[in-house]
């Protein structure tokens, strides 16, 4: 296998930030391959990135822009999960729906929900946030989160463009709304398409939108530290959904306050994407159209760290688990059970140490597998018995 690169970034004599910066971004377009267009990161790959900071191999393909869904395909182990194209028309139509008349229906449920004791609101201000690329939306977005703070007007900001700096690149996000109230507090609003039975929902969805809505809670607070005086963020999210089986819409206030401060705390540690892509061979590449041999060789090249909840969040997670699996890391039986056995990294280890094969006997994760190796023996010597008088 060929060296890894030298290190280039601007800690090296005479290389400038900028130039550092620029060869960073060349290296990445190299991984992607020729001609092949960056993947924009969005706020659920972030939330799923922070849930697996330990994974480089998401970090440097998520960072580099490439298209896990295409790679996947590559390697012969596509992804199965998404979102059904019935279910996605179903779900702009739905938030058609809540932003029609200029966002009244949602600047009510705002209102009802999250500042009861605010002026009500009339007609609201929905500013054109329309520019040129991602940066110059972003721009345009933070000119107007601004202008509706200096206001003091219930103001809705529809699918506004925001960054997040994420393993040293920047992610651009856009929320389905952020509203900003009348104090010149700003509230992200996420519209969903499942239904709310009787003032709850489903729990799980409801934690996947919490997630993803605290990866927008940080990038508001990026844009909000840059204004005197900092305008607050709250940390209480708008959860717009389906009333019952209707197609009425119905609000719920939700905290995010522990999945800001997990996410925030998970970004931090992720190793920069630029350290990652310096320490990988000479010609790696991950463009869909190389042969599947190619991309093995190049996807083995990057540390993975899987676990079973990647089945529900990366399109990777299939060819990770068979490489799991076939060297028996006891990663793939969950996270939960890595971290019970401690220094035992392999199924075969663990076996050993349960048969008394191998192992440090003070070591408690040791001792417990010999004592539940014992026990099944126990369990079963009476069944053996009975199999011996036949």
């Amino acid at each position: 296998m060929p060296s890894p690169r030298t290190r280039e970034t601007a800690l090296q004599p005479g290389v400038s930030p900028a130039r550092a910066k620029s060869r960073a971004w060349g290296r990445l377009a190299e991984l992607r391959g020729p001609g092949v267009p960056a993947r924009a990161l969005d706020a659920r790959a972030l939330a799923a990135l922070a849930a697996n900071p330990g994974c480089g191999r998401r970090a440097i393909l998520d960072g580099a822009g490439v298209d896990k869904a295409a790679l996947a395909e590559a390697l012969g182990a596509p992804a199965v999960f998404g979102q059904s194209q019935f279910a996605f028309m179903r779900g702009n139509a739905f938030e058609a729906r809540v932003k029609a008349d200029g966002g009244a229906e949602l600047l009510r449920l705002a209102h009802t929900r999250l500042d009861p004791g605010a002026e009500p609101p009339g007609e609201g201000r929905v500013p054109d946030l329309s520019a040129v690329g991602p940066e110059g939306r972003t721009a345009r977005t933070a000119l107007a989160l601004r202008e509706a703070t200096q206001a003091g007007a219930w103001t809705l900001l529809d699918h506004p463009m925001l960054a997040l700096e994420v393993a040293g690149s920047p992610a651009y996000l856009e929320p389905d709304a952020v509203v900003v109230h009348p104090d010149g507090s700003w509230t992200v609003v996420e519209i969903k398409s499942f239904p709310m039975l009787d003032g709850s929902a489903d729990p799980a969805k409801v934690g996947a939108a919490a997630r993803q809505s605290a990866v927008y809670v940080l990038a508001l607070e990026d844009v909000a530290a840059r204004l005197d005086p900092v305008p607050r963020v709250r940390h209480r999210v708008l959860l717009v959904c389906p009333k019952d089986f209707s197609n009425l819409p119905t609000a719920s206030a939700v905290d995010v306050r522990k999945q800001r401060a997990v996410t925030a705390r998970q970004l931090t540690r992720l190793t920069r994407v630029e350290d990652i892509a310096a320490a990988l061979p000479e010609g790696v590449c991950f463009s869909p159209e190389l042969s599947s041999e190619e991309l093995t060789a190049a996807v083995e090249a990057v540390p993975a760290t899987y676990a079973p909840e990647c089945l529900a969040t990366c399109e990777l997670a299939f060819h990770c688990r068979a490489r799991s699996r076939a060297q028996g890391a006891v990663t793939a039986l969950g996270r939960s059970a890595r971290a019970d056995l401690g220094g035992l990294s392999t199924v075969e280890d663990v076996l050993a140490a349960a048969h008394g094969e191998a192992g440090d006997p003070d070591d408690p994760a040791v001792a417990a597998l010999r004592r539940a190796a014992a026990l099944r023996d126990e369990a079963l010597e009476p069944a053996g018995r009975e199999a011996a008088c036949r």
